[in-house]
Parts: C-alpha cells; sequence; structure tokens
C-alpha cells in the first residue's frame, strides 16, 4: 500500500499557491515558510492529512507578524497591567500610524535646521498642566523616578516615609531602584505614621531631595497618618531641598469619582518642585513616564546623561500628544460609563444569548481601576454570567475573550468592553458554546454581587 505521506505537496509548491500571496506580503516570507514546514511535519507525524495542508497553514497564520494578539477585556479591570493596561484611542492608534515612516521628530520644516525633539507633544503636555514651567516625558514613570533619585540624590540621601516604600506587580520594589541610583534612602516615621517632625529631623546637609510617594496599589487603614505636599512645600523651602512627588496613576487634573487619588496639578499647586506620573494609566495613553515641575529642574533632568537612555521614541511620542490633545480616551469612557446603561446592555446580550441555547444572565458586577490606582475604589456596574466552564474556551477563542470567575460563573464584565465590540462578544461566547463544553443552568438575581 502506498505510503500517504508521500502525497505531502513539497514547501515550494505549497509556497507558491496564490492563497498564501497575501500571506506572504502581509507577514513575511519566513514566517509563512515555517508555518508551512511545521504543518508539513504534522502530516507526516498523521495529525494532519496531506489534502488539508494548505487549508490548515491559513487557518494557523497569525494576524499580524507580531506575536501580541488582540483581546477583548471583559475582566472589569480598566487598567489591566497583563493586558497592555490603557486602550489607545482611535485618535492615538492614527498617530502612531502616521509617525510609523519618515517624520521631522528633529526637524525645523520652516529653518531646514534641527529642531527639539518632540516639541509638539512637549506643547501639548504643557498647555494641559499650565502649572508646571517645565516637561518632560520618559518610558515609564519608574525612569523618571530613577532619573530625579539620579540627578538630585546620587551619593546623597533620599528622605521618605516608611510607609511609602511600596512594592508593585512582580516583586519590583521602590527601595531597590532608588537605592541603584547611588542614592542613600533616610526613612522617616513607621509603617502606619508619619508626621512633619520626622521629615525636619531627618532633612540635612545630606539631603538630596524629599521623595512623596502615593501608595497607589493599596491602602493603610486604622491608625495612621501621611504627610501631604502642602505640608512638605514649606519645609523643603526653607532647607531648599526638592520635593519630589510620585503621583503614578496619571491624572492631570483632580478626578471627582477618584477623590483619594492624587493629581499632578494640585501637587504642583500646594508646591510640589517636581511630580512625576504615568502616561499608561487613567491618562490612557502609551506606556511613559511624565514629569512636571521647575523650569530648572526639568532642564536639569532633560539634560542629565541619563535621560538619553530613557528617552522615548516617535510612535510614544505621537500616542501621547493624541492622547493629551485628542478625544475622550477609552480609559475615561470606561471610567464615566453609566452603570444603569451597563445593566441594559448586559440585559439585550443575555436575551440573545438565550435565544441562541445559552443559559446567561444580566447580573450587577464590581469593577475595579487596576494598573496601580485608586486602591479599594468599586465601580459599579453591569456583567453577562456564564457557567464558568466558559472561561478557558473563550481564552482560546479568536478573537480571545478574557473575563473573571467569581462563585461558580464566569463573569463578562461590560464597563471594560466597548459597547462596539457587543457582536463580537456575542458571537465569541456563541462559538465558546458550540466547542462541546458543558453549558449548566445559571440563575443569579440582580442583587447577588
Amino acid at each position: 500500500m502506498t505510503d500517504p505521506r508521500r502525497s505531502i505537496p513539497r514547501t515550494d509548491v505549497l509556497l507558491a499557491d496564490p492563497r498564501l500571496a497575501e500571506a506572504r506580503r502581509r507577514l513575511g516570507y519566513e514566517l509563512v515558510k515555517n508555518t508551512v514546514v511545521a504543518m508539513q511535519q504534522r502530516a507526516r507525524e498523521g495529525t494532519v492529512p496531506p489534502g488539508e495542508i494548505l487549508a490548515v497553514v491559513l487557518a494557523a497564520l497569525p494576524a499580524s507578524a507580531a506575536g501580541l494578539r488582540p483581546v477583548i477585556n471583559a475582566t472589569g479591570v480598566l487598567l489591566h497591567t497583563n493586558l497592555g493596561r490603557a486602550p489607545l484611542s482611535a485618535a492615538a492608534r492614527q498617530a502612531v500610524e502616521s509617525a510609523a515612516g519618515v517624520t521631522d521628530i528633529e526637524l525645523d520644516l520652516d529653518t531646514g535646521t534641527r529642531g527639539r525633539r518632540g516639541r509638539t507633544a512637549f506643547a501639548v503636555l504643557a498647555a494641559a498642566v499650565p502649572e508646571a514651567e517645565g516637561v518632560h516625558v520618559v518610558n515609564n514613570n519608574a525612569a523618571a523616578l530613577a532619573l530625579a533619585a539620579t540627578a538630585f540624590a546620587a551619593d546623597r540621601e533620599i528622605v521618605i516615609s516608611r510607609g511609602e516604600l511600596i512594592e508593585i506587580g512582580d516583586g519590583f520594589r521602590l527601595p531597590d531602584l532608588l537605592v541603584s541610583t547611588g542614592a542613600r534612602l533616610r526613612e522617616v516615621g513607621t509603617t502606619n505614621r508619619t508626621s512633619i517632625r520626622d521629615y525636619a529631623g531627618a532633612i540635612g546637609p545630606e539631603t538630596g531631595m524629599v521623595l512623596k510617594v502615593h501608595p497607589s496599589n493599596y491602602q493603610v487603614k486604622g491608625f495612621t497618618s501621611a504627610v501631604s505636599i502642602a505640608e512638605l512645600a514649606p519645609l523643603c523651602r526653607r532647607h531648599e531641598v526638592p520635593l519630589v512627588g510620585d503621583a503614578g496613576s496619571g491624572l492631570l487634573h483632580p478626578e471627582p469619582l477618584l477623590p483619594q487619588e492624587p493629581d499632578v496639578t494640585t501637587w504642583l499647586r500646594q508646591g510640589a518642585d517636581l511630580v512625576t506620573t504615568s502616561g499608561d494609566k487613567l491618562l490612557g495613553g502609551p506606556q511613559s513616564g511624565l514629569l512636571f515641575g521647575r523650569a530648572d529642574f526639568v532642564d536639569r533632568l532633560r539634560r542629565h546623561p541619563l535621560a538619553r537612555a530613557l528617552r522615548v521614541d516617535k510612535l510614544t511620542l505621537a500616542a501621547l500628544e493624541a492622547t493629551v490633545g485628542g478625544p475622550r480616551t477609552p480609559t475615561w469612557e470606561a471610567l464615566h460609563v453609566d452603570p444603569e446603561a451597563l445593566y441594559v446592555r448586559a440585559e439585550k446580550l443575555a436575551a440573545r444569548l438565550r435565544d441562541e441555547g445559552v443559559n446567561a444572565e444580566a447580573v450587577d458586577s464590581l469593577g475595579m481601576v487596576g494598573g496601580g490606582g485608586a486602591p479599594g475604589v468599586s465601580l459599579r456596574g453591569a456583567a453577562v454570567a456564564l457557567d464558568e466552564g466558559f472561561a478557558a474556551p473563550l481564552r482560546h477563542g479568536e478573537p480571545p475573550v478574557l473575563g473573571r470567575v467569581e462563585r461558580g460563573r464566569c463573569l463578562l464584565d461590560l464597563r471594560t468592553v466597548p459597547e462596539a465590540d457587543d457582536e463580537t462578544l456575542l458571537a465569541a461566547v456563541i462559538g465558546a458554546a458550540g466547542s462541546g463544553m458543558e453549558r449548566p443552568r445559571v440563575s443569579p438575581s440582580r442583587n447577588d454581587v
């Protein structure tokens, strides 16, 4: 009997098929060839029929040459670090696409001479925060702190409250970052209580700067006290010591929905010399670290040798400018969406799913900001409740859908799903239901969350 493996098409024959021409143009020859070779090997192993290799190759090819896959965030976490935090606005995405080609990033077209890098982005940031005399951008907020610590406190002391020596995701600890710059930490107060007297007693000839850090991913409650920027500013001015504030979560101005979350404008008004924050959190832009403050301090940081290593590229500058100067971001929209409107959406989606034979119900849901912002703040919204068995099939679908599992249910929280994606979400659930999974009845009530 003839070995069926002899009928496996040759690599050059498969690659010459017109149906792979678009894939070669979009993904590149090597990626397509590697996929073809992998499927030929599966055919030799007997897991793919030789006559179906091309179809399997077409199905296996990725949507883009990059490994990142677009997903639907139905977790209810606005700034999910594992999902890339803030989704960019349509304006920011268009700006990135425009900037991806040849641009005038460091050229003054009027004079034909070298221009300041990112001048239009800096102008938009300066206009957004008039209280700042100077503005600079680095690649994330940790970089902003590292630059400030290096410029102000290398071989000197940073005065900081023990209650603000934070650790964030993946074991990253702020004290380790600060010490790596050559600075020494002068810890004051205790974990739960720090007073202005603690700072006053610590500031001396060796002080390079005083650092106020917003603990944006945890809360200390009970017998506590902390010192505000407004209290620290007069003390630092008397001693002529820079007061640096890490606001962290990306707010340039006060946000009424998050009254405990600090913002750049308020801290500058209260007397901070320099305030750092993230661009990819509540600001809703690309990953970046933003520095606002006194003109002489910002210029000192901008001209420091380390600033070159922390410089952002043209794509980040373009996205940042469009975020700050453009329309409201998806993050803003998700934060301010009407909870009742979310519940109406959830009811409609659940009803359509039931029509397709899927057991689904609309339920109240509590989302959160996430990404190291607004700890302890719950965002009232709504979700479509499915059996928890849907979680894995949805995650493995196309596109992947990420919900959250609570008390035996898979919740698809609509706060973080744009309404324009409802049809895609619906199709994903129906597809997951058709994968052969068990679908037991769920009967949550509206007020069980």
